[in-house]
């Protein structure tokens, strides 16, 4: 079990970056290993609380799989929650929190993830904390895209 877990302030607002976030569908234009991406099921829980599946195909120098998974956006706390429905994983948590800052947002990344195979486990943990920061880099550039580069 390894959680990794990442904090960053962004001159953003809470409701952008969870709006950017929780747009699964728009993955594959910003994330590079993200080659497509099936959205289905969408579904309301409560007022401001939304769900949909998606399904993703991924792709690294050694490795193409697909996954998929339920992603969670509830718009009264600036949460999305992701969490798997079935794919190369034993499980996949992941949660993104966005806070009020004065600079614009604290955001608050986790991710808890163990593959099936041993081998790919040990592969991608060895690595995770280097594309952790990808993926970040990956979301900060499509702020700056969609919102401009100040927020």
């Amino acid at each position: 079990m390894a959680v990794h877990r990442v904090t960053k302030i962004l001159p953003y607002t809470p409701d952008q970056l969870a709006a950017l976030v929780a747009d699964v569908r728009a993955y594959p234009e910003f994330v590079p290993w993200v080659s497509g991406m099936r959205v289905w099921n969408p579904r309301v829980e409560a007022p401001g609380v939304s769900l949909v599946d998606a399904e993703a195909a991924v792709g690294f120098s050694f490795l193409k799989e697909r996954f998929s998974t339920w992603v969670r956006h509830d718009r009264n706390r600036d949460l999305v929650e992701v969490g798997l429905l079935r794919g190369p994983f034993k499980y996949l948590k992941n949660r993104w929190e966005f806070f009020p800052d004065p600079a614009g947002s604290r955001v608050e990344f986790m991710i808890d993830f163990a593959f099936k195979s041993r081998l790919l486990d040990g592969l991608l943990h060895a690595n995770f904390d280097r594309a952790v920061d990808r993926l970040m880099h990956c979301f900060e550039a499509r702020a700056a895209h969609l919102y401009g580069p100040k927020g």
